[in-house]
């Protein structure tokens, strides 16, 4: 559903905007992977040290802990909203605009950043939500947002004439709503007793947060970098091909948001396993730690195969709900769809094994395994490959990063069972 401020916009704007508002929602997308990463951070982190301190029976040093990843995550989306309104413009040429691009990215991004303090409390504070044993209410903080901003999305593109602006001002609506109801919970339907002074940070307690939600964070802080480099890419090798620069800059967006979905539910799926892998290793019943990573799986693969299936199968459908576009834009763009997402089949289990990791207290296991495809593989290749194949480049590093962690996830994560199975022994 988070995915869906983003996919939603995008469909929205491509439609009333078109493609070179496509381009600059896909220049603002770092902006959403940081915010993301900080939200994760604190998130996770706090959830996962909230979760083993729970199973092991320390239930106060639990509340505190949560209490210290709510009120830091409020400071932390202020800061970073702050930070990206006073440099807007050198990021946004940092991130990859162009000449063309640039008003309406400068528009879009300049009111979403209004929204980030929300944004931040909104995601890290959902985590929190499903660790105190309300996945439910979780679930209504973020769908309430979302439903928000898909009502309000036509509304003030088409109906108010704003255009990619009210775009971005739907977006912040939503994300606030969205932070209210979180703000709502912990004031009145929390299970976990929060005390005044629990919300004051204490450095012991964020250190721990820090530790198990690093791995989350490192993972969205890749995916912004590697977009950074990708845009950038795009723009000089695009620049001395047939397709120009903007056609990939607003190409390459629509698939990430559509990519952004599936990978959406791979993590959803973890993080919603997390709680019962980490209090479970806490209680040292391995067995259900083990059911239910091979339950996480199994889920993943065949969410993975029907994604696999539409992207091959459908490629100028999907790229088609964004909006229009020249000859060579849908060329580009399901060329690009078929390729560089040809093996995500196999690209549920990365992040699903990050997570794994990370809630059962092995935080540089999941650092490492979040910086796999996006670092290890898929940064170096997005540089090099061009080298030898111009623009193409880009399109065939994805499969070959992908299919590397891969391997990678399956041999750690098997390390890892067969341990357990040890202890139990």
């Amino acid at each position: 559903v988070n995915a869906l401020y983003n996919i939603v916009d995008q469909i929205f704007i491509g439609q009333g905007v078109g493609m070179l508002g496509n381009a600059a929602t896909n220049i603002a997308f770092p902006v959403t992977t940081i915010s993301t990463a900080a939200a994760l951070l604190l998130g996770i982190g706090g959830a996962s040290n909230y979760n083993l301190e729970m199973g092991a029976g320390r239930e106060r040093k639990a509340s505190e802990i949560a209490g210290s990843a709510l009120s830091t995550l409020v400071i932390i989306g202020t800061a970073i909203a702050a930070a990206i309104l006073i440099f807007l413009k050198p990021l946004l040429i940092f991130f990859g605009a162009t000449d063309n691009v640039m008003p309406y990215a400068i528009d879009y991004v300049g009111i979403i950043a209004i929204g980030l303090p929300f944004f931040t409390l909104s995601v890290g504070g959902n985590h929190l939500i499903r660790a105190d044993r309300s996945p439910t209410y979780s679930m209504v903080c973020t769908l309430t947002g979302a439903i928000i901003n898909t009502i309000l999305d036509p509304l003030f593109i088409f109906g108010f004439k704003w255009g990619i602006k009210g775009g971005a001002w739907a977006t912040v609506i939503g994300q606030f709503i969205s932070a209210m109801l979180v703000v709502l919970y912990f004031a009145k339907f929390r299970h976990m007793h929060l005390e005044k002074g629990m919300f004051k940070p204490q450095m012991t307690h964020l250190k721990a947060i820090s530790s198990l939600g690093l791995a989350s964070c490192i993972n969205q802080i890749a995916i912004g970098a590697v977009q950074i480099v990708m845009n950038n890419t795009l723009r000089y090798y695009g620049a001395s091909s047939v397709y120009g620069s903007d056609i990939p800059i607003a190409c390459v967006g629509v698939i990430s948001k559509v990519n952004q979905v599936f990978m959406a539910i791979c993590i959803g799926i973890s993080q919603g396993s997390q709680p019962i892998w980490g209090f479970n290793y806490g209680a040292k019943k391995y067995d259900r730690v083990r059911q239910a990573y091979c339950y996480s799986v199994t889920a993943c693969t065949v969410i993975a195969t029907i994604f696999f299936l539409c992207f091959q199968l459908f490629p100028h459908q999907i790229v088609g709900i964004f909006g229009t576009g020249s000859d060579l834009y849908f060329q580009f763009a399901e060329r690009y769809l078929k390729i560089f997402m040809f093996m995500t089949f196999a690209n549920g289990i990365q992040p699903m094994s990050s997570g794994f990791f990370t809630s059962i207290g092995k935080a540089k296991l999941g650092i490492v395994m979040s910086l796999t495809r996006q670092v290890i593989f898929l940064l170096p290749l997005i540089v090099i490959f061009p080298l030898f194949m111009g623009i193409d480049g880009v399109m065939y590093a994805g499969p070959i990063a992908d299919a590397a962690a891969f391997v990678l996830a399956i041999v750690f994560a098997r390390r890892e069972l067969a341990k357990m199975r040890g202890a139990e022994a």
